[in-house]
């Protein structure tokens, strides 16, 4: 049935630092919610993922890799994306001496890395379709994000796709850097590497997508006017990050691009998943539309 005014809706997002920010004013009522209420449900993304691909969400954060999978029950909103531009998720593996870090990865390095078995955090993830464009095929186990250090560590997997906070706490933890997929993404193609968006489901009335879509971005704003009070509020999800590193990684991800995606970012999306559908990573065409 389609959305009303007068249903909750519901609004799927990560429980991570960039989302909590993004979505503090909402969560919050820092902002006019025009009457609309809305029910926060924090998943890992590889859930929110196949949650969107059964069309359960009314609103919700999906890989963009997943939204091809779900563009026929869902637009993209033209705020909060997140994109990598110059970094991104890296590809890391246990150091074995002291300081040591991969120089620029060739092609006898690539060679080496679709021989090893990579633990990444999902098969949905826009991290795993980057790599596969970076790798092509490769031996792969799924491990839930926030344990691939641990397969790593404990030689579960040689390599690990690492998303999230672990970008800036790879060193810390004893792994070495082997590939940035952003950086590599941006030195091949200029464009930032499109990893996340927000979804809204077609059946909602246009004029009713016309304000949920204000309302976000209107969120998105507030918390970047009032960073240190969004950034406070974002703490409890920041999973052992301090402030400072906290701070660090929303600014990667909660940005301009976030704001709106420009031509830039819609022009990311177009070439990174119309890459995809050549190389036969998507086996579907995908229809990339935005709410209005």
């Amino acid at each position: 049935m389609a959305a009303t005014l007068t249903e909750t809706f519901t609004l799927g997002h990560s429980p991570d630092p960039d989302d909590a920010f993004m979505f503090y004013a909402m969560a919050a009522n820092k902002i006019d919610l025009r009457g609309y209420r809305f029910k926060h449900q924090l998943e890992d993304i590889q859930t929110l993922n196949e949650r969107a691909m059964r069309g359960e969400l009314h609103i919700s954060a999906v890989s963009i890799h997943a939204y091809a999978y779900v563009s026929d029950k869902y637009l993209l909103l033209p705020c909060g994306a997140s994109m990598g531009d110059g970094y991104g998720p890296l590809v890391i593996e246990k150091r074995r001496t002291p300081n040591a870090e991969r120089r620029t990865p060739n092609e006898e390095e690539r060679e080496r890395l679709r021989n090893c078995l990579i633990a990444v955090p999902g098969t949905m993830t826009s991290a795993f379709l980057a790599l596969k464009l970076y790798l092509g095929e490769f031996n792969y186990v799924v491990v839930p994000f926030d344990q691939i250090f641990e397969a790593v560590r404990n030689g579960r997997a040689d390599a690990g796709l690492i998303i999230h906070e672990g970008q800036l706490t790879y060193a810390h933890s004893g792994f070495i850097k082997l590939i940035d997929l952003g950086e590599w993404w941006k030195h091949r193609t200029g464009l930032p590497l499109p990893l996340g968006g927000n979804v809204l489901r077609r059946d909602i009335p246009l004029e009713i997508q016309s304000d949920l879509s204000a309302i976000l971005r209107e969120s998105i704003e507030f918390g970047l006017t009032n960073r240190a009070e969004a950034l406070q509020h974002s703490m409890p999800y920041s999973r052992d990050m301090g402030s400072d590193l906290a701070s660090k990684f929303i600014g990667m991800y909660v940005n301009e691009f976030t704001r709106d995606y420009g031509e830039v970012g819609r022009e990311a999306i177009r070439r990174f998943l119309g890459e995809a559908c050549e190389r036969g990573y998507i086996d579907r065409e995908v229809s990339i539309e935005f709410v209005k």
